[in-house]
């Protein structure tokens, strides 16, 4: 009974919706074979150009039945897109895979596909097998730091090593601890010798002589914990920017003789101790990685274990920064090769070298576009997996792609052909793959593909989105325009209300996260329904874009937020959201609003400080205000070392006195990510200036945009501040 009246229920409100959605055609219901272009088309004739709009001003009661509608198109939406991702279930033989598929009314399909001769057919129940395999590939994985043990046996298992008293012991595999020979006498408890790794042939043992650093601790107050009286104190390790990092100091212990060598290379004062790549058949050289504090230089490094002398055999270094976390380097012992990646010629790109001499044999990928993973590596043909974007010129430069490639840069295979951003999912055995590929506005086609050639030997699924246009709803459409250089196009996507009136110019709010770490505006079509989607009902026109100085474009694109972290890219965003409502009129720029999460919230706060005359209104959670109270790894990685006066010139602190707008900042008291007096400073820089603003401490939150409470909030804010109407008086108990 309980199923059938919530069925009945969701029929209500799927006939209300559908009975209030408007008759216009949307510019963005587009099937899948239609394709952008043709949305594109349809947005110039839905949309004219209506210089003569008035803005949109909602009465009260309008805004609450807006509200009503939102919280029901929220939840019809969750459960309106069907068919749109395809989860393999393979078989042992590598032969054939099955999925599921969750129908409306939460009915199950299972389907079964065979590989071999391409066929699917729907099943009655799932295979009692019902978990997928898990198969170990060798895929990339990044560089490793410091994987090594500290009671090692060697590699011809006749010697053990082992550290006591902070210092280096060896004796024969068949003694004991009694008959060890100390290599070292210098090292304690408090500067120990420690990361022990052996030669392949078992003649040399390299260690570090250790000079630990402890993090100083950050704290916070939980306030409300049931059951006590008093606000509990908590702290953890934190490492911010500036702060010392324990250091390394390298020796080869060569077992013939006995002999202690201090290896002529500069202390380790940058992460952990590195991984050592042995030479193929000749165990007297190794070498490791070494990046630099500050970011700005990368340097493989050969030390002979004979001698204890190094030399470089890759230096890079630049003026900006070198993206540590980017870095992909794949060792090939048997040919003395590396393979790596580096944008030194502007783009992230895929090289080889020898090993030995250092001389770049070859640039692989070349071109105006960005490899963004090494997926694999097959050392005996010579062939690189990897995915880029931009490759293609006449489509988003952010789509993702799947190629395979030769060593020697020929022979390029685009796995991934049509034009969208593309997931792939490799069977097993790499001989067959899953390209799930979609666009913003536009569903998800699943097909499955040969490895070989990247024939396609079958459509899978194609998302079902009818329920989720028929309840008046809309996609987001993507949109470009150029950047602050005139040239450079800027990529975003724009969300309306799903029952908007072209005739009226509507609000602006912009979803803003300018880290320049990844970027940040989806690309894929999702069946979950956004808060972006649910913000705009009440009657706003939300967008999110990249700006300059976000990555996945090119060095020049990224390097804008070199010591730079404050510009976020507004230059570009303004611009942006101004082209926009050049081609529609409905875009009010006069009411722009924003808002973000972690930098995000330091982008929003932003944009009030430094953008006032545009951003008329911000709400900013846990904002990382100030470059200097935040994480080490990531503000060191783009604002630099050491900490200068460019950290103090952006501080959100600093330029508190700066604020135009109205203001809502939001922190979790328990956040464990960016330290709350991060927000809270900000709040006394704010107070000590006579600024107004509203604040928002969250008892016993972590990290967050305010969760469920907060994002109320936050749609009350905007509602009054840039639709200038008192939203719903919640204590008052009046229904929505």
């Amino acid at each position: 009974m309980l199923r059938k009246f919530l069925l009945l229920q969701g029929g209500l409100l799927f006939a209300l919706l559908t009975a209030q959605a408007q008759p216009t055609p949307r510019p963005n219901t587009v099937r899948p074979a239609e394709g952008p272009s043709l949305a594109m088309e349809r947005g110039r004739a839905i949309f004219p150009q209506r210089p003569d709009s008035a803005p949109y001003q909602p009465t009260q009661a309008e805004i609450m039945q807006r509200y009503r509608k939102a919280r029901m198109l929220d939840s019809i939406a969750t459960r309106s897109i069907f068919k749109a991702a395809v989860h393999p279930h393979w078989s042992a033989d590598n032969t054939s895979f099955w999925y599921r598929n969750i129908l409306p009314d939460s009915v199950m399909e299972y389907v079964s596909v065979d590989m071999i001769h391409g066929t699917r057919r729907k099943l009655d129940v799932a295979p009692a097998d019902s978990l997928p395999r898990r198969t170990v590939f060798q895929h990339y994985t990044g560089r490793r730091w410091g994987s090594f043990t500290t009671d090692s046996l060697s590699p011809d298992k006749q010697w053990v090593a082992y550290i006591a008293q902070g210092n280096v012991f060896i004796h024969p595999a068949n003694a004991t601890r009694a008959e060890a020979f100390p290599f070292t006498t210098d090292g304690d408890t408090a500067k120990p010798y420690g990361d022990l790794a052996w030669s392949p042939d078992s003649k040399y043992l390299v260690g570090y002589h250790v000079n630990p650093v402890r993090d100083s601790a950050v704290y916070y107050v939980l306030s409300s914990v049931a059951g006590t009286s008093r606000g509990q104190l908590r702290s953890h390790p934190y490492k911010q920017p500036g702060d010392p990092w324990t250091t390394y100091e390298m020796f080869v212990f060569r077992l013939d003789g006995h002999q202690k060598l201090k290896v002529n290379t500069p202390l380790v004062d940058f992460f952990a101790a590195p991984e050592l790549h042995w030479r193929h058949n000749d165990s007297r050289y190794f070498t490791f990685e070494r990046v630099e504090r500050g970011h700005q230089r990368f340097r493989i490094i050969e030390v002979d274990a004979a001698t204890a002398e190094t030399r470089s055999v890759y230096d890079e270094k630049t003026n900006t920064f070198i993206y540590e976390s980017r870095l992909f380097t794949y060792y090939l012992p048997e040919t003395n090769e590396i393979l790596l990646t580096s944008e030194k010629d502007g783009w992230q790109h895929i090289y080889l070298i020898d090993a030995i001499t250092g001389i770049q044999k070859q640039e692989i990928t070349r071109g105006h576009y960005v490899v963004r993973n090494i997926d694999s590596v097959d050392a005996k043909h010579r062939e690189i997996w990897f995915s880029a974007c931009g490759m293609n010129p006449d489509e988003d430069p952010y789509y993702i792609h799947y190629y395979r490639i030769g060593f020697d840069g020929k022979h390029l295979v685009n796995l991934t052909p049509a034009k969208a951003n593309h997931i792939v999912t490799f069977s097993p055995d790499r001989k067959y793959y899953l390209d799930a590929y979609s666009e913003i506005n536009v569903p998800t086609i699943n097909e499955l593909r040969r490895t070989s050639d990247g024939k396609k030997i079958l459509e899978l699924e194609q998302a079902d989105a009818s329920r989720y246009l028929a309840a008046g709803l809309r996609f987001p459409e993507p949109f470009h325009a150029k950047g602050r250089d005139g040239v450079t196009d800027i990529w975003g996507i724009i969300v309306r209300p799903a029952d908007f009136d072209a005739s009226k110019r509507y609000p602006v709010i912009e979803n803003i996260y300018a880290g320049p770490q990844d970027a940040f505006v989806p690309k894929d079509f999702t069946s979950r329904y956004s808060e972006m989607q649910s913000i705009a009902q009440l009657g706003f026109i939300v967008v999110q874009v990249d700006g300059m100085g976000t990555a996945n474009r090119s060095k020049t694109f990224h390097d804008v937020c070199w010591k730079n972290i404050a510009d976020a890219g507004f230059p570009d965003r303004i611009l942006w959201i101004k082209a926009l409502a050049a081609k529609y009129p409905y875009v009010d720029t006069t009411r722009v609003g924003l808002y973000g999460t972690s930098a995000g919230g330091q982008n929003a706060l932003g944009g009030l400080l430094f953008h006032g005359d545009f951003y008329k209104a911000a709400v900013a959670s846990c904002g990382c205000h100030d470059n200097r109270i935040d994480k080490q790894w990531w503000n060191e990685q783009w604002m630099g070392y050491p900490v200068d006066k460019h950290y103090d010139e952006q501080s959100n602190i600093t330029n508190a006195w700066k604020l135009h707008g109205a203001l809502l900042l939001m922190v979790g008291e328990a956040d464990n990510n960016v330290p709350p007096e991060s927000t809270y400073r900000v709040a006394d820089a704010l107070i000590k200036a006579g600024k107004m603003f509203e604040f928002l401490p969250l008892p016993g939150s972590d990290h967050t945009d305010g969760g469920p409470y907060g994002r109320t909030r936050r749609r009350d804010f905007f509602v009054h501040h840039l639709l200038g109407v008192e939203p719903l008086n919640r204590n008052a108990n009046e229904p929505l």
